[in-house]
């Protein structure tokens, strides 16, 4: 938790938006322009630690934590915030790591389960998949139902493996078969998967490298070289056409790479010497920008030639790039005040 008591951020399915759970209750803003959307004090909510939004509309996935929640960790709220009033809630075993939405399914994660219920008309369980430890509650879906390809993504058994399970093809108390990619030696830090559920990106807890997949081939798209020092990978973001890549760690650096053009992308002066080994040849960021270092944030594109980052410490940064690689600001702010009741600067 940062000192502006900030606990988590979250973008929503389209990256439009964004969630900022804190002691202090929920705020939900708007990325572009950045604006303050609505707010939910402490009375109604108690301190959150997630907030998950179904797009753009009025329904949110709340889980407590924080040092003064109002509800168990275990469980998840399902709120209507037309009509102000949980319509459901969720009760789990184990404290919940990650809620996810689509418009017909949630996707409820613990350290060694995913849960995936059926959604709006009939909430009921459809399946529970058993899974590695899971921490951090890894796991991602395909967000929009009109995707080419409906996955649920999630580490498999075998270290730095991903299991990718197919969504249209569940029914109640029976899920296909999951399948899996071999993505790192080490164990998952983070994943990702794009608009169309075609492609996921991966990282490990060295964070070092980011690899993107096929997910119908099941086969290595391209590497990218984050860095050589290990790093602690928080956020790895497609954007939305699926032409580049972004992703922040606790460097405090954002990195831009180019999906569709690789040739976009920085090669090593001794690319060419391939006795050099992989290091040289990898692809490194096409363009970059920093924030403030060991600070957490997420970062996400907001249009195909802008990529911005919020941090915990309450600030909100947006760069524009372009094919040569340079980087320029275009706007920095503090999304939140909390030192002066509450002012939202923007």
């Amino acid at each position: 938790m940062s000192d502006k008591g900030i606990i988590g951020l979250r973008f929503n399915q389209d990256q439009g938006c964004f969630t900022c759970c804190m002691e202090t209750g929920l705020r939900i803003f708007n990325v572009d322009p950045l604006a303050h959307h609505t707010s939910f004090d402490f009375d109604s909510m108690g301190s959150l630690s997630q907030c998950e939004m179904l797009q753009r509309t009025n329904i949110l996935a709340l889980v407590s934590g924080g040092s003064r929640p109002k509800f168990a960790n275990n469980s998840v709220l399902l709120y209507d915030d037309n009509i102000s009033v949980v319509i459901v809630v969720l009760i789990f075993p184990a404290p919940v790591k990650t809620v996810r939405l689509r418009k017909d399914r949630v996707i409820v994660a613990t350290t060694n389960q995913i849960n995936v219920f059926s959604f709006p008309d009939k909430i009921e369980r459809l399946f529970t998949l058993e899974t590695r430890y899971n921490p951090l509650g890894l796991c991602e879906v395909t967000p929009i139902i009109t995707g080419e390809r409906h996955l649920l993504v999630y580490p498999g058994h075998k270290t730095g493996s991903v299991q990718l399970v197919d969504l249209s093809n569940t029914e109640t108390g029976i899920s296909s078969a999951p399948v899996t990619i071999n993505a790192h030696q080490n164990d998952l830090a983070c994943l990702t998967i794009n608009q169309q559920g075609t492609m996921i990106a991966t990282a490990s807890v060295k964070g070092t490298l980011i690899r993107v997949w096929d997910t119908a081939k099941r086969k290595l798209l391209v590497e990218l070289r984050r860095g050589t020092d290990p790093a602690t990978v928080y956020c790895i973001n497609f954007s939305r056409d699926s032409e580049f890549l972004c992703c922040s760690s606790d460097k405090g650096t954002i990195h831009i790479f180019a999906l569709k053009d690789t040739r976009l992308n920085k090669r090593s002066s001794f690319s060419k010497i391939r006795l050099l080994g992989n290091y040289v040849e990898s692809q490194w960021a096409l363009a970059n920008f920093t924030v403030p270092p060991e600070c957490a944030c997420i970062c996400a594109f907001a249009s195909r030639n802008s990529v911005i980052a919020i941090c915990v410490d309450g600030t909100f940064h947006k760069y524009v790039f372009n094919a040569d690689g340079n980087c320029n600001r275009e706007c920095y702010d503090v999304f939140l005040d909390i030192a002066s009741d509450d002012e939202f600067i923007v």
